[in-house]
């Protein structure tokens, strides 16, 4: 299915719609013999790091960060300051530091080493370290003093970075925000300092990728709606504050990315270039949808021209994701990889800033505080050098497959009673084998599902689906067209 199926939960009551998601989660984590807790042994050896805690001499608790996350968030990896330096800017992001909980070898970095990444579910989800520490001790929960790796990253006139640190400290705090209220602040002119600076970042950042050739998918998340014993799908489109402080997190990405290329070890995020067959597929898309795409014109400068409110837009910007697909991590040590690059962002970059809920980035950030302090690289970092890539792609390929299987009961549950209705949707895309087989995306409720028809489908037009399948015990919808 397509990269935008992200879901998110809204839920007014605990009711029976409520109970029948919690059940049906069980079932698929049960179908894909996932674990429900840790061993006691890794709760045991969690708990005990958590209540004595490694914590660095460096104090920086005067810098007044923030948080700013889904608001029900408990597992916080960073928080976020902003200052203006002369006709430029200093960032500060801190970065959860699992260090002061992890020794390499025990029990929790075994486990973690196994889960390799918090798997996200609905209203739940299978956290990659034991909570005492994930949404404990180790996040950065407001008002509280926490370890924490901090970047300083000084960033010129026109958004682009000019210099990097990152180093062990104590920091705290201020306030744990969520992405409504912030967007809100600044739309009506109350939001404070800090965030107007977030904003003239990241709008200078979207310009210097634009510029860069980077690119990003505006694609809308799936959100669940349980109202007593009912399920409702929606769609939502991201706010501009989210696309903003995503790019501190690409920015600190990016420098961490440049410590590693110039000292020749680390961990890289890649996705290769684009498959020229794949691009000439997308100019035959845009024809058929009757969008105008120049020859010369970069797909980068093409995706930006698309509006995702427009339906043909929508189902264009659909199937560009397929040149976002194949990324992944390698590894490095002495020489640097033949493809380093990642394609989609047009640059080296690195996952350093989600460290509670991805394995990798903890090795990436003990990485770069060594470079910058001028240490040798830890001998259990360089050891998982040659297996994290693998350890990543596994626990990705679960995490697709978790996700997928949540969002595919969801929506069997919203329509199964409503098998034989026809509704109004649009041709999203079609199977490369057989134009009669494709996906159409209806948008009451929020549903995205195969759909076949006895005639090609119409790539992109408004049409009249059918339901003809809803089955909540093997989560499948389908419609028929025609």
């Amino acid at each position: 299915m397509p990269s935008n199926r992200v879901l998110s939960v809204r839920s007014t009551d605990d009711g029976v719609a409520a109970q029948e998601m919690r059940d049906g989660i069980a079932a698929i984590r049960a179908e894909m013999k996932l674990p429900a807790e840790f061993p006691p042994e890794v709760e045991k050896a969690a708990a005990e790091a958590a209540a004595n805690p490694r914590l660095p001499e460096l104090d920086r608790t005067d810098i007044e960060l923030v948080t700013i996350d889904p608001p029900t968030s408990m597992d916080l990896d960073q928080a976020l300051h902003i200052e203006r330096d002369g006709d430029g800017y200093v960032v500060h992001y801190a970065i959860a530091d699992l260090a002061a909980f992890v020794t390499p070898g025990d029990a929790v970095d075994v486990e973690a080493n196994r889960r390799g990444q918090t798997l996200y579910g609905a209203d739940s989800k299978i956290p990659l370290h034991p909570k005492v520490i994930s949404e404990g001790a180790g996040s950065l929960l407001p008002d509280q003093v926490r370890p924490a790796l901090l970047w300083t990253i000084k960033v010129d006139s026109v958004g682009e970075g000019t210099d990097v640190q990152v180093e062990r400290a104590l920091v705290r705090s201020r306030a744990k925000l969520d992405y409504a209220s912030v967007q809100a602040q600044l739309d009506d002119g109350t939001a404070a300092e800090v965030f107007t600076l977030l904003r003239e970042v990241g709008e200078l950042r979207l310009a210097r990728e634009a510029a860069r050739g980077g690119v990003s998918l505006p694609l809308p998340e799936q959100e669940i709606l349980i109202e007593g014993e009912q399920w409702r799908l929606e769609f939502r489109q991201l706010l501009p504050v989210e696309n903003w402080n995503a790019q501190i997190s690409l920015l600190t990405g990016f420098a961490a990315a440049s410590l590693m290329v110039y000292a020749r070890v680390g961990l890289l995020r890649t996705l290769p270039p684009v498959d020229p067959r794949d691009l000439a597929r997308l100019h035959r898309t845009a024809r058929a949808l009757r969008i105008e795409w120049p020859a010369e014109q970069p797909y980068p400068d093409f995706i930006r021209s698309l509006d995702p409110g427009n339906s043909s837009h929508a189902a264009m910007i659909v199937a560009c994701t397929r040149l976002l697909r194949g990324s992944g991590y390698v590894g490095f040590d002495g020489a640097l990889p033949e493809q380093p690059l990642h394609a989609a962002l047009a640059s080296e970059y690195a996952h350093v800033t989600a460290p509670l809920r991805r394995l990798v980035d903890r090795y990436a950030g003990e990485i770069c505080v060594a470079l910058c302090a001028g240490d040798e690289v830890p001998g259990w970092v360089l050891e998982k050098l040659g297996e994290l890539p693998e350890t990543m792609r596994e626990s990705g390929r679960r995490a697709n497959q978790y996700e997928n299987a949540i969002i595919n009961l969801a929506e069997a549950h919203v329509l199964a009673d409503r098998v034989g209705e026809t509704f109004p949707g649009v041709v999203i895309e079609l199977d490369e084998k057989d134009d009669k087989r494709g996906d159409v995306t209806v948008q009451d409720p929020a549903v995205e599902a195969p759909v076949t028809s006895s005639a090609r489908l119409p790539l992109g037009e408004d049409v009249q689906v059918t339901l003809a399948k809803a089955d909540v015990r093997t989560r499948s919808v389908a419609f028929t067209l025609g």
